[in-house]
């Protein structure tokens, strides 16, 4: 029953994608959506000086090396020739313009529950930025992982396109952060477990473990951050710094940076009465 259940869901994302411009975007809002995101870690390469958003960032996996590409609006180099149904296209169902399939390196699995409304946006700010000239640097995979036509069994095994749907039960914050979490925030993409063929393990959602650069993530769960305070958690996520004095390991320092002390406060208490709604797991040994 999966196969029909997927097609029809994939077909129905289709019918749903817009032709083109339906409205103008707020660039302002998208540039805080960007933020959230933490669309600027990915897309940025981590040598001083480097164009925001212009590309060259390594991210190291179990399948090789993946390189963020430019985003930028330039014509050749950046996505400057999109037009916004590619854009949509892209966050929605993991397609390129010429109809191959993305990675899950980029987390389409996640941003494709973002309203139609934060896609607009989102799509105005990128449409301000300076264009740069800098070229893609090619993905370094192992075999056979270059090739990308295994990539449709990957999705159907693994992605479920459509819109965010809240969980059943959750207060109005909590709802919104959910959305935040699941959608833009993309917190699932590193903190859930993955099985040998990198699908997510939706059984142990945010509980944690191997994280995609081999480096163990917390749990996100009750069961740990029960011990913490909503003052504590938010101060987490404004300054990295623990309440033991401690501070975040250096990719989780560098999420608080550039993503979540970015959230308003109303986000801020949205994301945390999300995460107190999870049901508690328990933390998997470090290997």
């Amino acid at each position: 029953m999966r196969r029909p259940l997927a097609a029809a869901a994939l077909a129905a994302v289709l019918a749903a994608l817009p032709p083109a411009v339906a409205a103008q975007g707020d660039a302002k809002r998208g540039e805080y959506l960007a933020a959230i995101g933490g669309c600027l870690a990915c897309h940025t390469d981590a040598a001083p000086g480097a164009r925001p958003y212009a590309g060259g960032r390594a991210l190291a996996t179990p399948f090789g090396t993946f390189y963020g590409p430019n985003i930028t609006p330039h014509p050749k180099a950046g996505i400057g020739a999109w037009s916004e149904a590619d854009f949509v296209r892209a966050m929605r169902l993991g397609l390129r313009p010429d109809g191959a399939h993305y990675y899950p390196a980029f987390p389409y699995p996640s941003y494709t529950k973002l309203t139609d409304a934060d896609l607009r946006d989102l799509w105005a700010f990128l449409r301000t930025l300076p264009p740069s000239e800098r070229p893609n640097r090619p993905h370094e995979l192992k075999f056979p992982y270059g090739y990308r036509f295994p990539l449709a069994g990957w999705k159907w095994l693994f992605f479920k396109p459509g819109a965010f749907v809240a969980p059943a039960g959750l207060s109005e914050p909590a709802k919104r952060g959910a959305y935040l979490v699941q959608g833009p925030g993309h917190c699932g993409e590193c903190h859930t477990p993955r099985n040998v063929l990198g699908g997510p393990r939706q059984d142990r959602y945010l509980a944690g473990g191997k994280g995609p650069e081999g480096k163990n993530v917390p749990n996100l769960t009750p069961t740990r951050l029960k011990k913490w305070s909503d003052a504590d958690l938010a101060e987490y996520l404004r300054t990295a710094m623990t309440p033991d004095g401690d501070v975040a390991a250096e990719a989780m320092a560098e999420v608080v940076r550039n993503a979540t002390s970015k959230l308003t406060e109303a986000d801020m208490a949205a994301v945390i009465a999300y995460l107190r709604s999870l049901p508690p797991l328990e933390s998997e040994k470090a290997r």
